[in-house]
């Protein structure tokens, strides 16, 4: 059998365009988590960091310096790469090593210093995540291409903009809320509607920003958190899956295969169903992302997510509270971090830490985070360690 794992401490810095540099905002992270979780660095056994573009501020083998400068050299590292799915892929290869016995105690850190490059820079590099010999090096951006599932979409399920502007409001709401996020700005449908187009029917804020930030946490043994004495979670669920690297690879571009995948074996795991999750922080790189994961996952049929967000079914108080961080639209995407980020929000919730934000009596939580335009992602599920 193999071993229980826990998330025993979480930090982050804010969300948004930061003036440290990486290694700064890493280290910042990290010394949260840790003090969180109530050990000392000499306590880690290995570090795993998910990072993307260090290069772009100098910095690739990161790991092995995160680790010498929290004081422990000797301390193996592994940086790990899958694009905005970076954090979740890496939460999961060190879930598997705790529950392997290969290690009690891990820091999990994601970051990303981005902001600095510019936005053409910055647009040009994401384009480098997608399937470039066919998407990026032919101009499909990812706006394009999450237009594109926007189209077919709001065409397959008779959607409307409107729709989709009711996700980038209510992540805004909740963001707010959120002391640590990127935009922390109330908008109306109209202000969306009236935003000017990035690509259609996609206007400005129906998409998430560029940012910089870390996130970390602490993974460990049941034993160790045990002997801790301080809050912590257990994951109780864990799934990775795949898709065809470019949309135009895929059957149906109004469903991400990999999604239901990894989410359909973190269920099993878990011993639940859709219905057992009390709340979760998925990957709304775009508002039409949002509608799709929260249809992949199980919480509605096809075609009625649009419906369950225009009924306020996803709302902090709602049925199933989607987001309640403020997700990637309003919180944030320093893609290195943001699935780190979501299991911060988790810890927070779960152990009594999300003060205004709180979901009401969660007990049981999901996290879902993609590279690209799903080619990758994993899906976890935690619940509350009375």
């Amino acid at each position: 059998m193999p071993n229980k794992v826990c998330v025993l401490g979480a930090g982050s810095t804010k969300y948004g365009k930061l003036n440290e540099g990486i290694i700064e905002i890493a280290l910042k992270a990290s010394i949260d988590a840790i003090d969180s979780a109530g050990i000392t660095p000499k306590d880690i056994q290995a570090g795993y960091i998910s990072n993307v573009f260090g290069v772009t501020d100098r910095q690739v083998h990161m790991a092995p310096v995160i680790m010498s400068n929290l004081g422990v050299p000797e301390v193996p590292g592994l940086t790990i790469e899958s694009a905005c799915g970076s954090g979740s892929i890496m939460f999961r290869e060190a879930y598997a090593n705790v529950a392997a016995g290969f290690y009690d105690c891990i820091l999990g850190l994601g970051v990303e210093k981005i902001t600095h490059t510019g936005t053409i820079q910055s647009t040009t590099l994401f384009s480098y995540c997608s399937d470039f010999f066919y998407e990026g090096g032919n101009g499909a951006s990812f706006p394009g291409l999450f237009a594109s599932i926007a189209r077919s979409y709001m065409a397959k399920y008779k959607a409307s903009e409107e729709d989709l502007a009711r996700v980038a409001v209510k992540n805004h709401e909740n963001g707010i809320l959120n002391p640590k996020a990127h935009v922390r700005k109330k908008i109306t449908i109209d202000d969306v509607l009236k935003s000017p187009v990035v690509a259609s029917p996609l206007k400005l804020y129906d998409c998430c920003p560029f940012s910089d930030g870390a996130s970390a946490i602490i993974l460990c043994s049941e034993d160790f958190a045990k002997k801790s004495g301080r809050p912590f979670i257990e994951v109780i669920g864990s799934g990775r899956g795949a898709s065809p690297a470019a949309v135009q690879g895929r059957d149906d571009i109004t469903t991400i295969p990999s999604t239901v995948a990894a989410a359909n074996q973190a269920y099993k795991m878990a011993g639940i169903t859709a219905k057992d999750i009390d709340f979760a922080e998925v990957h709304d790189c775009f508002t039409i992302a949002e509608l799709i994961d929260i249809e992949d996952l199980g919480f509605f049929k096809k075609g009625a997510g649009a419906n369950a967000v225009r009924e306020g079914a996803t709302s902090r108080d709602g049925e199933i509270p989607i987001n309640p961080s403020g997700g990637l639209k309003s919180k944030g995407h320093p893609i290195g971090a943001t699935g780190i980020g979501q299991v911060v929000e988790v810890f927070e919730q779960l152990t009594g830490k999300a003060e205004q934000r709180t979901v009401r009596d969660a007990e049981v939580a999901l996290t879902h985070n993609f590279g690209a335009t799903g080619a990758s992602a994993a899906v976890h599920i935690f619940k509350r360690v009375q």
